[in-house]
């Protein structure tokens, strides 16, 4: 196992982390996805996307083999690829935003059970780690008319400004289903885009779709209860994570582990009208975060509500509504991607 080893290390030294466990746990994963050759080739690739004119250079080996593995190894998965000017650039992709994910296609149960053992072992060190992977942004019509929203904030907006769209299984269902512990929540409600036209065209993985059908998906989304995830960053959003806290590996790190602020919460928070609050209940049931209880009315927690909205959709007596938190309660976003693995990086002692 000492390839997989040096792999788990080397995925370990990104910013997202990859900690290892007590039990050789995340060997075992890496040596389901990875052959020994592939795992060989991945621990010599860059987090830093180079065409592979510039890896052969770099290790020595032939170039013509060396596409044909990286491309198939990209095809699976597990390596990050881009078109750039000089060709193809590929480079070691994250297990989680990364490798985790585009399993979706080939997930199975065996996969599923390995997943399950390493998150209950050793994921939980990951969201320890500041910034947090995903912040939360409200569900459509759940902020109150006056308030100025950000297109960063808004997930309408952020569907409007994509040039292309997609829909794929949520890799997080789908492997606690194949565990036997199914959440019931809709399956095909994750959403990807792309800034050219046509980027999903005969995508093995992810379905294209037209705006319209993107905005369709979030819609259902939000009528199912699910909170609107996105990458922590202004900037280079390219998905929607629509979540739940019984089967997404983020959430679940505070419903199954215990952790707080494993998420990075809105810049809203709930209130209520007390005139319109009849203290039905329902709001609190659509709330996966504990943070809402019934008195004489609702009462909500501010330090446990994230901002979601999802509650808001859920009232029968439209009592409810998210405005802007005082701005010294609102968590600053990385402006970049690469802001944020720099933000990572410095908050483990790494050299960005």
């Amino acid at each position: 196992m000492d390839i997989y080893t040096r792999l788990a290390q080397a995925l370990d030294s990104l910013p997202n982390r990859f900690p290892s466990t007590g039990d050789g746990s995340e060997l075992r994963l890496l040596a389901k996805l990875f052959t020994p050759e592939d795992a060989e080739l991945a621990v010599r690739l860059s987090p830093d996307l180079e065409p592979v004119e510039a890896i052969a250079a770099r290790t020595g080996l032939e170039a013509g083999d060396l596409r044909s593995q990286l491309k198939k190894m990209a095809r699976r998965g597990l390596i990050a690829i881009s078109r750039t000017e000089d060709g193809l650039a590929f480079g070691l992709m994250p297990f989680v935003v990364g490798i985790y994910e585009m399993q979706v296609g080939s997930m199975d149960e065996e996969l599923a059970r390995l997943v399950e053992d390493y998150f209950q072992e050793a994921f939980g060190e990951a969201l320890k780690i500041k910034p947090p992977f995903h912040r939360v942004i409200p569900v459509g019509e759940s902020v109150r008319n006056s308030m100025e929203i950000h297109p960063y904030e808004s997930a309408s907006a952020l569907v409007n400004a994509a040039q292309a769209w997609g829909v794929l299984d949520c890799i997080c269902r789908k492997q606690k289903a194949l565990i036997g512990e199914p959440c019931g929540h809709p399956l095909d409600v994750c959403m990807a885009f792309g800034e050219q036209p046509g980027a999903f065209d005969n995508n093995p993985v992810i379905r294209a779709v037209s705006r319209e059908e993107s905005l369709a998906t979030l819609e259902r989304a939000a009528k199912a209860g699910l909170v609107h995830s996105v990458s922590n960053s202004l900037s280079g959003i390219q998905y929607i994570c629509n979540c739940c806290t019984c089967s997404c590996g983020i959430l679940r790190g505070m419903a199954s582990l215990g952790m707080a602020n494993v998420i990075a919460r809105s810049a809203f928070v709930n209130t209520v009208d007390d005139m319109l609050c009849n203290a039905c209940g329902t709001c609190v049931d659509s709330c996966q975060f504990d943070a809402l209880k019934i008195e004489d009315v609702l009462q909500i927690n501010p330090l446990r509500c994230v901002g979601c909205g999802v509650c808001v959709a859920a009232c029968p007596s439209e009592a409810l509504a998210l405005v802007r938190r005082p701005e010294e309660e609102i968590m600053p976003i990385p402006e970049t991607p690469a802001d944020w693995r720099a933000q990572r990086s410095a908050a483990r002692g790494l050299k960005s």
